[in-house]
């Protein structure tokens, strides 16, 4: 009998990656979700359809075996499925965790009723800082005394960063088959070495870290910097598309330097080889590339507000590079062209706009980005606002 895997949240994340890799390495998966359609679909196949997808090649692989339990109408189940498991994950969105805590501790008590030594790990796939800690946190309020003895000697709650793109599916393909979902092929999951508990499970793309703060900067730094970047300019030039954007030849030249900003922030912040993050930097670019995917300016620079955050993808960038003695020219660009976002779907980007209407350039930016007046990167910052206004 397959060992059993528990996955919270059956979206673009648990079902286009987790659930793939998971599945993949002999588990039989148990989704918990919400959406009514998707459940009734998994659990009417007991299988679901993704399609690797690049600009040379589409592949179709058929993920199971997997079942889907509902958690708000079969919490029982569901807690005694994590009580049974061998590994679990959550890819529900932060917001949720907290809705989905008192499920898992159900389970966790479940599994130390039952008198159950294997540990179990579960791996927090959540856009959250220090996520695993936090998700531990509200598990732990909903247990008992014992319970929390147990968690804290026999489950892990394990960190991660989530490389592959997985935009959402389209009405379209959601009329077609609410199941189906279209990714990139990039299999990469790094998890935080150090908090997994026994060994490392033969998973096929998981990849236990021990500096792994460095493969979060990366994520954050490289990753979500470069598709802010795209994003942010992109839209200054009225692109629909992410690709459309890397191939514009005053956003490229552009993006590369943001990127090489970075790395030199990284390389001195968090003491790794230049060369590891140029080699990642040279195959997001391709990757970014992807036309297949069809991953929109809108939805990779949406919430400008939580991007502009001051430990973020932008802001963030631009202060390492600053510590390494970088002047974060590309990156202020970057800053700026956020702050010039406004699609009037994205309520957050309108939101920002009526406060630079209302408060002024500079309150904005010292309290969104803590980027105070008199500070070169806000003299700097202010000066690409200005340049962009022709961009």
């Amino acid at each position: 009998m397959a060992s059993e895997a528990v996955i919270f949240g059956a979206g673009n994340v648990g079902r286009g990656f987790i659930g793939q890799l998971f599945a993949e390495a002999g588990y039989a998966v148990t989704f918990v979700d919400v959406d009514d359609r998707l459940i009734a679909a998994l659990q009417e196949r007991g299988w679901y359809r993704i399609e690797l997808v690049d600009n040379e090649r589409i592949e179709q692989v058929q993920v199971g075996p997997v079942r889907a339990l509902h958690s708000a109408r079969q919490p029982e189940q569901a807690a005694a499925a994590l009580a049974r498991a061998s590994l679990a994950a959550t890819a529900v969105g932060a917001r949720v965790l907290p809705l989905i805590a008192p499920l898992v501790a159900e389970g966790i008590e479940r599994r130390r009723a039952a008198g159950e030594d294997a540990p179990l790990n579960l791996i927090v796939c959540e856009n959250l800082k220090d996520a695993a800690a936090t998700f531990r946190a509200m598990v732990e309020t909903h247990l008992s005394e014992a319970g929390r003895a147990y968690a804290r000697a026999r489950i892990g709650f394990v960190d991660t960063v989530i490389g592959r793109m997985v935009p959402p599916p389209t009405p379209e393909m959601l009329a077609e088959d609410p199941s189906r979902i279209l990714v990139e092929p990039y299999r990469e999951l790094p998890i935080d070495r150090q908090a997994f508990i026994g060994p490392i499970p033969p998973i096929q793309g998981l990849e236990a870290c021990d500096n792994f703060p460095a493969y979060t900067a990366r994520k954050l730094y490289i990753h979500n910097c470069g598709h802010a970047v795209l994003a942010y300019l992109g839209y200054l030039r009225g692109y629909t598309y992410g690709y459309e954007a890397l191939e514009d030849p005053r956003i490229r030249p552009v993006l590369e330097q943001a990127l090489v900003e970075a790395r030199q922030g990284i390389v001195a912040g968090y003491g790794v080889s230049a060369d590891w993050l140029d080699a990642h930097a040279r195959d997001l670019l391709r990757r970014f590339a992807n036309r297949a995917l069809g991953d929109t300016i809108f939805r990779l620079g949406r919430d400008p507000i939580r991007k502009l955050a001051p430990t973020d993808r932008l802001v963030g960038a631009a202060r390492l590079a600053e510590k390494a003695g970088t002047r974060p020219e590309a990156l202020a660009l970057g800053i700026a062209a956020a702050l010039r976002f406004d699609p009037p779907a994205d309520p957050i980007a309108v939101e920002l706009q009526a406060r630079l209407q209302s408060e002024g350039f500079d309150a904005v930016l010292a309290g969104i980005s803590a980027i105070h007046p008199g500070e070169p990167l806000a003299d700097l910052v202010k000066e690409k606002y200005q340049f962009l206004s022709s961009f």
